[in-house]
């Protein structure tokens, strides 16, 4: 026990142990994510060397390069880190639910509602204020997991039926998106298409703060409730005798996971692969408790995501490359390599 921290939240409310070597890992995934958002503040049109950067971090910066860290530069960064640790927390919740290092958010039909919403509400609603759309795209998360969860009840829900269902939700999405850009203006395909590849272009200082409480409260509460996943993860029938409230936790669980995806896909579009990467790079380094998966690969996301930004912006200046594309092509081949490992489970 001298290699865990406990942390207990009431009597009986909720409790859990980290393991030391979590902590580590996790430090260390936070320094490389500071450091690379050092490098990325500097970035840019006017470059900052990282140590005027570290300047204008600490207060002593000149104000030129204060406007342009802290005005222009910072919304952008800290939106990449939140959304980044978002969708690693879905991915790595909705894992432990289904049982499966194959699940994830967007490839279980949760990012495809939000992008359904997001999309007819660009296509189908050219004049309204582009402040309503983060809400509308949150809320086609949240319906589409109510969705997929009343469609795959029966006599209670099974990880089996969440996956073939969860499948074809994302396919039948895909269609649904593909026939509203099909019928739309040439403009507006454009920029339905820009967000559907998932990119951090253009946020403020108002989207930090409308998804930084999001994503901290609800990333909160999912380290509140991990030895409910934990427990989970033992099977449905053994839960059940150990005295899980199985199929409430499940869904509360799911609700979680589909605000964060919502949370983080309403200010930057549908960023791939991210949810299925960084929880199975946190297993990996730290084994399959969820209590010391979940803070790992929260931070993992955050410098995936990050790092995305950063190569989208500076690859091919001045042209600037959605951050999802780069996601895309590290996770795509990951995923036919997790394809071919788990072939025979």
């Amino acid at each position: 026990m001298k290699d865990y921290w406990s942390l207990r939240v009431g009597k009986r409310l909720a409790s859990f142990q980290l393991h030391k070597k979590t902590l580590l890992f996790s430090l260390i995934a936070l320094l490389l994510t500071f450091a690379v958002a050092v490098v990325s503040l500097g970035m840019g049109e006017m470059s900052i060397k990282p140590l005027d950067v570290l300047k204008v971090l600490l207060g002593t910066g000149d104000e030129q390069n204060a406007l342009i860290v802290q005005q222009f530069r910072m919304p952008r960064i800290l939106v990449a880190i939140l959304v980044g640790a978002a969708l690693a927390a879905s991915g790595a919740i909705m894992q432990g639910i289904v049982r499966n290092p194959l699940a994830a958010p967007d490839i279980l039909g949760v990012s495809g509602g939000a992008s359904i919403a997001a999309v007819g509400f660009l296509l189908l609603f050219e004049t309204a204020s582009i402040k309503w759309l983060p809400p509308t795209a949150f809320a086609g998360a949240l319906l589409t997991t109510l969705l997929l969860y009343g469609l795959a009840w029966k006599k209670g829900v099974t990880p089996l039926r969440l996956v073939m269902i969860g499948v074809g939700i994302k396919i039948a999405a895909g269609a649904i998106v593909t026939i509203l850009i099909m019928f739309s203006p040439f403009l507006l395909q454009n920029k339905a298409l820009l967000w559907l590849t998932g990119s951090i272009y253009g946020v403020d200082w108002n989207d930090v703060f409308m998804i930084l409480p999001w994503v901290v409260i609800l990333i909160f509460m999912a380290a509140l409730l991990s030895r409910r996943v934990n427990i989970q993860q033992l099977g449905d029938d053994l839960s059940t005798s150990l005295g899980s409230i199985l199929q409430l936790d499940r869904f509360i669980l799911l609700m979680i996971c589909a605000a964060l995806t919502g949370t983080a896909v309403s200010v930057a579009g549908d960023i791939s692969f991210v949810a299925l990467l960084a929880p199975h790079i946190a297993k990996q380094l730290v084994g399959p408790s969820f209590g010391g998966a979940l803070p790992l690969a929260a931070s993992i996301g955050a410098l995936i995501v990050l790092a995305a930004d950063l190569i989208a912006r500076m690859a091919f200046t001045p042209i600037e490359v959605p951050a999802g594309v780069f996601t895309s092509a590290v996770g795509a081949p990951f995923f036919i390599y997790l394809l071919y490992k788990n072939r025979n489970r």
